[in-house]
């Protein structure tokens, strides 16, 4: 009993997972049911997208779909994700009592599990319009890659980048039925957004990675990651007034960005690097940033 209670993270003992019957929670774990940041940072770039590109006739419908596949691929990612680097958590505190690494799901549980969220995937696929359906199916590639990134670059941030900000392309395809510099440069922004908030977010396992010999954006800049992180969020600021100058050629468009780096530089000036909580606490907050540009999108996408 004892040994019972030392693998399973109290995460699985209250709240939304604690609720579920016992012989689910683990699975609810592995798709980070409790915490749905990640799936809201995978959705907003899709509704940006959607929305520069003017929402078109179905565009409300498109973003709840687009919601749900954020959602359903997020999951089916963490659990990929902790399939590949169980071995990793093992030796990582935070990430030590995950459901693979400690035991309590195995490796043919988890394949299953990420089969029935693809399914749901598939579903929100056949919704989209031929060419973002391409777009979409070509980032499984760069996805099945991800986890191995933090073992041979000590930027996996980058890469997550291009994974995370993908729904950008999907969502103006869906919208425009082709690819503009507009989408690219929206896309481009994005990378550079997810680099900086990962980077944030990785501040909280300095200490564990380079024991395990994993690399991370957080490890590469050392002191200089408030910098590093500050650097990324204006290159994001610049791209994205770029591809809100290519829909609407004019300072009061662009002007729309200004909540969005005001956030971002609150981020930054505020930002506590030695501080994991505080850490935390600023890589959930671009939960609120990603409404922001949504909405800056949305002005400028829909405008008369």
């Amino acid at each position: 009993m004892n040994q019972e209670l030392e693998i399973v993270p109290d995460s699985e003992r209250r709240g939304l997972i604690g609720a579920l019957p016992q012989a689910l929670r683990p699975y609810a774990s592995l798709m980070r049911l409790d915490r749905p940041i990640g799936a809201w940072l995978l959705f907003w770039p899709g509704a940006w997208g959607v929305a520069l590109a003017g929402l078109g006739s179905e565009g409300i419908a498109l973003i709840l779909w687009l919601g749900l596949g954020a959602w359903a691929m997020r999951s089916a990612g963490c659990v990929y994700n902790d399939l590949v680097d169980r071995d990793l958590d093992r030796r990582v505190e935070r990430t030590r009592l995950r459901p693979l690494a400690s035991g309590r799901v195995t490796p043919a549980g988890a394949c299953v599990l990420i089969a029935i969220l693809c399914l749901v995937g598939l579903i929100v696929l056949l919704q989209l319009r031929p060419v973002a359906q391409i777009i979409a199916l070509a980032s499984l590639a760069p996805v099945a890659l991800y986890p191995f990134m933090k073992r041979i670059t000590w930027w996996p941030q980058a890469w997550l980048g291009l994974v995370f900000s993908w729904a950008a392309l999907v969502g103006w395809a869906a919208v425009a039925g082709r690819l503009d510099p507009a989408g690219l440069l929206l896309y481009a922004g994005s990378i550079a957004w997810v680099i900086g908030y990962d980077t944030i977010y990785a501040l909280q396992d300095r200490e564990d990675d380079a024991l395990a010999g994993v690399k991370s954006s957080a490890l590469a800049l050392g002191r200089n990651a408030r910098q590093g992180v500050a650097g990324f969020y204006l290159v994001a600021l610049l791209l994205w007034g770029a591809a809100i100058w290519q829909v609407r050629p004019q300072l009061l468009a662009v002007v729309a960005l200004l909540p969005m780096a005001l956030h971002l530089g609150w981020q930054v000036v505020d930002l506590r690097a030695d501080d994991e909580q505080d850490a935390l606490t600023k890589f959930r907050s671009n939960r609120f940033a990603g409404l922001l540009m949504f909405l800056a999108c949305l002005v400028v996408g829909t405008a008369g």
